[in-house]
This record gives C-alpha cells, structure tokens and sequence, in this order.
C-alpha cells in the first residue's frame, strides 16, 4: 500500500470573474523512502495540490478528490483534531520563502519547541534539548546560542535549515518540500538539497520535491509527475523523462535548461506546440 495515494485531485476557487481552477483531476501516489518530484513553471498547481493534501488551503477552496488517503488514513473524512495530530508530525511540509514562513513574534528556539510540545508531549527542559540536537543535526552552528535568535536575525540560509528542523522534529514519515532553494545562493541551494536527501536517506521518508528546476529533479527524484495548468502532463522514473519525455511540455521544460541554448537564446514554451489532448499530453 502507497504511503500516500491521491486521485482525481480537483481544487477551484471562486474569484470576482468567476471560477478558477488550480488543480485539474492529478493522480499521485508516493510509496516509504521513494522521492517524488512534481516539476512544472509557476502557477501549474504544484505548491496548491499538496496544501489541499495538508489542509491548509482557506475554506474559500474546493476540493475535491476521489481518494485521498495517507498512511491507510482517509484524509477527506478526517476531524480537526484528526488532522492536526498527522499534519507536522505524521506528514510535514517545508514551505517556500523560508524568513517569511516564520513568525518573526517569537524565537526559533520556541518555534521549535512548539512542534515538540504539541505533538510528542516534552515538557520545556526535554523540548528545548530536543531542538538544540535538531539544529545541530541541520548545521546550524552554535545551535544552543540561536535557539534566542528571532528570525530576522538569521540569513536565508540559516532560517531554511530552522524550516527544516521543524519539519522532521517528529521523524514524519512523508515530507513535501516546496521549492525549498528559492532565493537562496547556488552553494547554499547545494548544500540545503544535500541536506534534505541525507535526511530522507536516514530516516526512510517519503518526499516530495516541489520545483521548476530540472537539474533538481535529475539529482534527487526517483520519479517525476509534470504538471502544466493544473493538469498532470507526464509522469515516469526520472531516467525515462530525460532520456525519452512523452510530452511536449515536458520536452519544452528540458529544451529550456542552459545547457540547450542556441547562440544567446534559450528555447521558450511558445517555440513547442501545446495540444494539450495529444497521447501523452495529459496522462
């Protein structure tokens, strides 16, 4: 049984010109240790489908799916209450813009904790030495000096590896990573993925990657869904999708890499023909 299985994943928003929908029908289904990569430009849903999987969408949202299960639980028929003891414990998500998924209120140390608190049930003296072994195991030097530390006082780099402890305070046994490099340099991007694969590795998660970037989905996918306007495009073990992609879109997305550029112009999506109903279009 799949770790976390979806299918027929539809989530549309009412806005003042009309209805929108974000997420068109995606299948997915992510087994314990396998990493899944979910590649697409902006605004293709990616980042939407696994907060409708998380709850974490407003109530102005519908979603719907045929079935949406995780670790054998139904998530469509959870309580609150059942939801809240699987979501940050069971099943974690890094969010982008790390400094500003912080509450910039209240320390990293307490923020931490917090997650220890709620969900394990450590007093403040277990939680806090808890959170000082999450840090360290994360990289963050001086780890007992930063658990002080407001998020402001901290770099990009630092407040992304604090997301990260967070994420996996209570070993979850599936963890979505959302674009989890954006706006970080190229060295800290490499080590931050070296990071969160070692972590993976350790501990037997399931992850999902979130990215538009192809070389992060060579070096650390298993298998890759493409997504394009809220529809799933493609989806193959990552050999198989660079080696021979079956959709245009897919193919535009790796037309597009640098190492593809003809003189000082790199490929667009305009340049590929888009027949979104094409065998291997929409799969």
């Amino acid at each position: 049984m799949a770790l976390l299985e979806i299918r027929n994943l539809s989530v549309s928003f009412e806005t003042s010109f009309g209805g929108f929908k974000a997420v068109d029908g995606i299948d997915l289904t992510v087994d314990k240790g396998e990493v899944l990569a979910i590649v697409g430009e902006s605004g293709s849903g990616k980042s939407v489908g696994m907060l409708a999987v998380m709850g974490l969408l407003p109530k102005t949202a519908k979603v719907t799916a045929d079935v949406m299960t995780f670790d054998g639980a139904d998530l469509r028929t959870l309580t609150s209450g059942q939801r809240r003891s699987i979501v940050g414990c069971d099943m974690s998500m890094i969010f982008q813009e790390p400094i500003a998924s912080l509450n910039p209120c209240f320390t990293v140390g307490f923020q931490i904790e917090e997650v220890l608190r709620q969900h394990l049930g450590l007093n403040r003296s277990q939680a806090q030495k808890r959170a000082i072994e999450l840090l360290e195991l994360v990289g963050i030097r001086d780890a007992e000096a930063r658990l002080g530390a407001f998020p402001h006082q901290m770099s990009g780099g630092q407040c992304q590896r604090v997301m990260i402890a967070m994420a996996i305070a209570c070993n979850p046994k599936l963890l979505i990573a959302d674009e989890p490099t954006t706006a970080l340099d190229v060295t800290i991007q490499k080590q931050i993925l070296d990071l969160l694969m070692r972590l993976q590795a350790e501990h037997g998660m399931g992850l999902i990657m979130i990215t538009h970037d192809m070389g992060v989905v060579a070096e650390t996918a298993d298998r890759v869904i493409v997504q394009y306007k809220g529809r799933k495009m493609e989806e193959a073990d990552v050999l198989s999708l660079f080696e021979a992609p079956k959709s245009p879109y897919t193919r535009a997305l790796l037309s597009a890499l640098p190492e593809n550029a003809v003189g000082d112009r790199l490929p667009t999506v305009s340049d590929f023909v888009m027949d979104e109903t094409a065998p291997g279009a929409a799969q």
